[in-house]
């Protein structure tokens, strides 16, 4: 059963490592449209990668449970090792990719930011940002 959970679990974080890496594709081409329609898929996935998290936790308990006078790794066959070999890995690269997707994200929006700028010129009232009247050729007559 353990075996099972962590083969799942290495589908759905393979699943998500490709969706942020098709995020990055995208974000450099500038289509954020499928940025957007990609994130309930994404979140479906997170959710099945924890409850099959959740699961392995369960199953290890269990085994430890069953067997406390035995280490951990003396409980797990050596398909076992490797899967949660394969599924450190895994997360590793979802972090580096996540961070790159992160560093792409803060750039664009940074860019969005400076742009909203110079377009509406904004200044603090409080802690409150208004649009200034100098942003005047915005101005609406009827």
């Amino acid at each position: 059963m353990l075996s099972r959970y962590l083969q799942n679990a290495l589908g759905d974080l393979r699943d998500l490592i490709a969706f942020s890496e098709k995020d990055i594709e995208d974000i450099i081409e500038a289509k954020h449209d499928s940025q957007f329609e990609r994130r309930a898929l994404k979140d479906e996935k997170l959710k099945s990668f924890e409850q099959k998290k959740a699961m392995i936790d369960h199953e290890i308990s269990k085994l430890m449970t069953a067997n406390p006078n035995v280490a951990l790794p003396e409980l797990l066959n050596d398909e076992q090792h490797t899967l949660l070999d394969e599924l450190k890995t895994e997360l590793g690269r979802l972090r580096t990719v996540n961070q790159r997707y992160a560093k792409l994200v803060v750039g664009v929006s940074a860019f969005y930011n400076s742009l909203l700028e110079r377009v509406v010129p904004t200044e603090m009232q409080g802690y409150n940002k208004v649009a200034s009247k100098e942003a005047s050729f915005l101005e609406v007559r009827a």
